[in-house]
């Protein structure tokens, strides 16, 4: 193997556990690993991204990488770090999800069927969906003893927690539905090792016990750390909840922000966890941010390669060129190629007013644009006073007060952007 995939991992800060062997194994020859996906969702969130990246990784070490999304697990719901019982999909939903995960793990994952280690998309329904439960608790349950079962930390927490509702019998039965994908894609796959966040070892370890009790052989447990911000606080979460791979439920122009905002602890973290940067670079890169750490050098480049991974070139460039407007030197015509969604998040909680594109056909007056007609200043000697002090700008261009605002001032056909000084905006919204 060209790549140690555990060594590669070690120094990436991104194995928290691995079973004896484990690195042995994988330097024996090409393996074949999966690591399972909740399908609950049509896209992928940023929480997703360490077990994608793990992936990746295994690919790029020469081994064989098996996407498994949870299908019929998604249908009961993971006891593992959870406080409460998830909701039960449909198969139609499920398949749904399943294709539009697919689209955006191709983006990290190649899966063109003409190598031997290219990567494989598979789904636990199909092979869970014809099972009966007689079958099931004769073929599977009876190797499993209750008393191993009840010793996992997962299923231990929940029982002991102060949650009134408990645990659901088939929460229960969760680490045995996984542990049967496991000997599955043993069987089937081939597959030798399953991968997966350090909350899941005890389901891992559940399918390596089935592998061996069931057909004799040899499976391999590998973890990595749940990820957290230096502060404490969950990581990928915001006040307006996950950060999303799909485009329409997190802009790429927020994706790309989300990266930039991270504090320099985090940033030197994530640099080796969410790209693929080399060892050597990214030391270069870590020692240039600790000498100037205002420039916020390292989550310009955290920011920018997994934008691009995530997204593309071209909506990195368009998300450096909002970031812009609202932080250096932009002109109208940059704030004209922002698309509706984009113009939104870059002033979302801006205060905005209505106006009727009727207001507009004559042209609007400045001080009826600042003051009467949408209450941005508090009165039409105000607005003549900022006017007078070069103070006010349309679409980020300076206007004196005989200015008007007609159509052709409108960004998206919908919006003007007014300002005064460096930060104080206004959205005009043209109905």
């Amino acid at each position: 193997m060209a790549i140690n995939f555990v060594e590669e991992l070690k120094w990436r800060g991104m194995l928290h556990d691995a079973m004896p062997g484990t690195e042995e194994h994988l330097l024996s020859g090409m393996q074949s690993a999966y690591m399972g996906i909740d399908p609950t969702a049509d896209s992928l969130h940023i929480g997703h991204l360490v077990g994608v990246m793990l992936l990746r990784h295994f690919q790029l070490a020469g081994h064989k990488p098996y996407a498994l999304v949870g299908g019929a697990t998604g249908m009961i719901g993971d006891p593992s770090g959870k406080s409460a019982e998830r909701n039960l999909l449909d198969e139609t939903t499920l398949r749904h999800n399943q294709e539009a995960l697919k689209e955006q793990l191709s983006r990290f994952l190649d899966f063109t069927g003409d190598t031997a280690n290219a990567a494989v998309l598979v789904n636990n329904y199909d092979w869970m969906k014809d099972f009966s439960f007689l079958d099931f608790i004769r073929d599977v349950g009876k190797h499993i003893t209750v008393n191993y079962m009840m010793a996992k930390d997962s299923v231990k927490k929940r029982l002991s927690s102060e949650a009134k509702e408990g645990m659901s019998f088939t929460e229960f039965t969760y680490q045995l539905v996984q542990g049967y994908d496991f000997l599955h894609l043993y069987k089937h796959h081939n597959c030798t090792l399953q991968m997966g966040g350090s909350d899941q070892w005890g389901n891992i370890t559940t399918g390596t016990e089935l592998i061996r009790r069931i057909s004799g052989g040899k499976g391999y447990a590998l973890t990595c750390p749940l990820i957290t911000k230096a502060d404490g606080s969950k990581f990928g979460k915001t006040e307006g909840g996950n950060i999303w791979l799909d485009a329409e439920r997190t802009s790429p122009y927020k994706f790309y922000q989300f990266w930039l905002n991270t504090s320099d602890a985090d940033a030197e973290k994530y640099i080796k966890i969410f790209t693929f940067i080399s060892k050597k670079e990214i030391e270069g890169l870590v020692k240039a941010h600790r000498e100037a750490p205002h420039t916020r050098g390292l989550q310009k480049r955290l920011a920018e390669e997994i934008t691009v991974m995530a997204h593309s070139q071209e909506d990195l460039a368009n998300a450096q060129k909002a970031t812009m407007i609202l932080f250096g030197k932009s002109t109208s015509e940059d704030l004209k190629q922002l698309n509706e969604k984009t113009f939104l998040d870059v002033f979302d909680g801006v205060p905005q007013a209505e106006i009727g594109k009727a207001d507009l056909k004559n042209g609007l007056d400045m001080i009826a644009a600042l003051a009467a007609k949408t209450g941005f200043l508090g009165s039409n000697g105000e607005a003549r006073r900022e006017l007078k002090q070069n103070s006010i700008s349309v679409n980020k261009e300076k206007v004196k007060e005989d200015y008007t605002i007609t159509e052709t001032d409108l960004i998206n056909d919908k919006f003007v952007l007014l300002q005064r000084g460096k930060k104080n905006y206004f959205v005009l919204v043209v109905k």
